[in-house]
């Protein structure tokens, strides 16, 4: 009963969060303060976590923070420069050549190439990256934000070149006694136990994503069509099977053959090569074009306060500059993130270390140049040049850029803040764990045998609170490795369901959400883009949860 007590408490936070945002709709820069602190006052009267532990928690946080709005601003300033250049009416019309379905659309850019750039980059790039682009083709700014945030879940499992199981599953578990004898009685060694893991991520992500088009263009017809009909989405079902099939088969071979490096990025690029030509050529594609409602028929809640639509006169830039900036993008960002590269040691070498905070062995490590807004701004740079744009014109991107983070400050630097207080509570005189592991403990007690089916809600809450799919699998993998071995199932399928919750939880990360709303202006949305999420999000874990029941079966 104690243990329920004091899980409720650490749910506390969570569940203000949510009421505050979605059944209150207040703004982020509202809700997110309130939530942090009451997490700050459960830190120091509940868990009796030192004040400087907090407040070196704090101080972690807003490091983090000036590392989102980095990126942020690095998308909003690449946006500018190719509205002021007309390269973004000129990429309108070469994807407008391909097909002018919608639902088409979406699925290649929102998925595919934002599968590609999650891959190469991770932080949540591609939804800043991908929504600009999307609100510039002609789609409503809540259309994009719903539309990129649902597919982040399948690519930023292994987003990052395999960051969140790299590190974050492998710092979870590494020189544990537990997992070493687990690993040694399967005759394994660590290396080829996160192997195990990776497949069976990949596996349960690649059978998920077969649907995820499918439940991607019903969600934006549902919501956003003139009809508000889910039905008008699935008219395209041979194509959007065929597009999941294109992205998944690449992804889940990729992930057995290699690892987890590349299945993001392979699974992105392979399938745009096989869904880009096959639209072209009409396979699979629906006889009738669908589009949304004409956009004085708008709401006021589908629009945002930054402007996306270029000049009509696009001078003589050609489709190939104008697509130049985003193909270096993917290039930079893929070839930064090798390990057998020198660029990344390049960009790793200026590290700025904040060690032992205040007393506390909270130490904050950020590397500025290895962050993908220094490849944004590289590209910016090139763009101005390869597009002959005036001095004027990249101040004026630059001044714009900055006012649009003024909205996302308070927001982002809030609710990460709250996150590094409560993962870090478990330095405390209160004798209990840290406030996440004090959740998944009760949440698996309740649970039980029936756990392989909840475990992919650990990862998503994880994920929900720091916004990261890497520090989610920190947090609870070795709590994950511990429940399978008290269950007696297969402890790397139970690893794979907290990799596949974490990514899932990476739709609705507030942090995500706010840095995505940002790039088109619709800060004080975030209750709207979460309540729209929801639905996908059940689906999303109640599909996992039913795989990792067959999955403890078959393994």
């Amino acid at each position: 009963m104690q243990l329920v007590f004091f899980s409720l408490l650490a749910l506390a936070p969570i569940l203000l969060a949510f009421v505050l945002l979605v059944v209150a709709n207040r703004p982020a820069t509202q809700a997110m303060p309130m939530a942090y602190l009451l997490t700050v006052l459960l830190a120091l009267g509940i868990w009796q976590v030192p004040f400087l532990q907090v407040l070196a928690s704090t101080i972690e946080g807003l490091v983090t923070t000036l590392e989102i709005l980095y990126i942020v601003f690095g998308a909003i300033l690449l946006l500018k420069i190719l509205q002021i250049s007309g390269a973004i009416n000129k990429i309108r019309q070469g994807l407008l050549g391909i097909s002018s379905d919608r639902r088409l659309q979406v699925i290649i850019i929102a998925m595919l190439f934002g599968s590609f750039i999650e891959g190469a980059s991770g932080f949540g790039t591609p939804a800043v990256i991908c929504v600009p682009l999307l609100v510039a083709i002609g789609f409503p700014p809540m259309a994009a934000v719903i539309a990129s945030l649902i597919t982040q879940a399948a690519p930023s499992t292994f987003g990052a070149v395999g960051t969140p199981i790299i590190i974050g599953v492998a710092s979870g578990l590494q020189d544990v006694q537990a997992v070493q004898e687990e690993i040694s009685r399967l005759g394994l060694n660590f290396s080829d136990y996160l192997g195990e893991i990776t497949i069976k991520t990949a596996l349960i992500q690649g059978v998920i994503s077969l649907f995820i088009p499918l439940v991607l263009v019903s969600v934006l017809t549902g919501l956003f069509g003139q009809n508000r009909s889910w039905r008008e989405g699935l008219g395209i079902t041979p194509f959007a099977l065929f597009a999941g099939a294109a992205f998944a088969l690449p992804y889940v071979l990729t992930a057995y053959l290699i690892g987890p490096e590349f299945p993001s990025i392979l699974g992105g690029l392979v399938g745009l090569m096989i869904v880009v030509p096959a639209t072209k050529n009409h396979w699979f594609t629906p006889n009738t074009n669908w589009d949304f409602p004409p956009p004085a028929q708008w709401p006021e809640t589908w629009r945002g306060s930054i402007q996306t639509s270029a000049p009509e006169n696009t001078g003589k830039i050609s489709a190939f500059k104008a697509w130049m900036p985003y193909i270096l993008l993917g290039i930079l960002l893929a070839l930064s993130r090798f390990h057998f590269l020198p660029f990344r040691q390049w960009l790793q070498s200026l590290q700025i270390t904040l060690p032992n905070i205040l007393g506390t062995d909270i130490t904050v490590t950020t590397q500025p140049l290895f962050l993908p807004a220094t490849i944004f701004i590289m590209v910016v740079v090139i763009t101005y040049f390869l597009h002959g744009l005036q001095p004027k014109q990249l101040q004026l991107a630059i001044v714009q850029s900055f006012q649009k983070l003024l909205g996302t400050a308070l927001a982002i630097g809030a609710s990460v803040p709250m996150a590094k207080v409560f993962i870090n509570s478990g330095v405390n005189e209160s004798g209990l764990a840290s406030m996440p592991l004090t959740l998944a403990d009760g949440v698996s007690s309740l649970a039980g045998q029936t756990w392989p089916f909840f475990a992919p809600v650990i990862g998503a809450v994880g994920s929900f609170v720091a916004g990261s799919t890497t520090v989610s699998n920190m947090m609870f993998s070795l709590f994950q490795f511990g429940v399978a071995q008290q269950i007696d199932v297969t402890s790397s399928v139970i690893l794979a369901l907290q990799s596949v919750g974490a990514s899932t939880g990476n739709m609705i990360a507030i942090s995500n959400i706010v840095a995505a709303a940002a790039t088109v202006g619709l800060i004080g949305c975030e209750g709207i883009i979460l309540s729209q999420l929801f639905l996908p999000l059940v689906l999303y874990l109640i599909s996992a949860g039913i795989l990792g029941i067959i999955a403890t079966l078959i393994f």
